[in-house]
């Protein structure tokens, strides 16, 4: 019988940031934190790494052509929304991850 009151299940899942992955076999590619999460934790994660995506991309078709560090909106909300991805990391680590991710000072 299903009970929407009780919490839902944690599991472990394995995080690659760069490429905006989330695994559930620690064995299917290189990973940078173990997390264990809800599935409703994972959709935000993952909505997380769309809207990064998609900053990232409007940045590179805003691109002026300066080699210097972007100060634009698209680059402050890129900045923003990993910042976010990272603190949720956190939240979310094993004792390992919020070591690994506290040692990075980005928080």
């Amino acid at each position: 019988m299903y009970d929407a009151d009780a919490p839902e299940e944690r599991r472990t899942y394995y995080i690659s940031v760069g490429p905006g992955q989330i695994l559930e076999d620690s064995e299917a590619a290189a990973f940078e934190f173990a997390i264990h999460a809800t599935e409703a934790e994972i959709d935000k994660l993952e909505e997380l790494f769309q809207e990064a995506q998609d900053a990232d991309t409007d940045e590179i078709f805003n691109y002026s052509g300066s080699p210097l560090v972007s100060d634009s909106p698209e680059n402050e909300t890129y900045d923003a929304l990993f910042k976010d991805i990272y603190r949720m990391l956190h939240e979310l680590g094993t004792d390992e991850t919020k070591r690994h991710i506290e040692s990075m000072n980005i928080l």
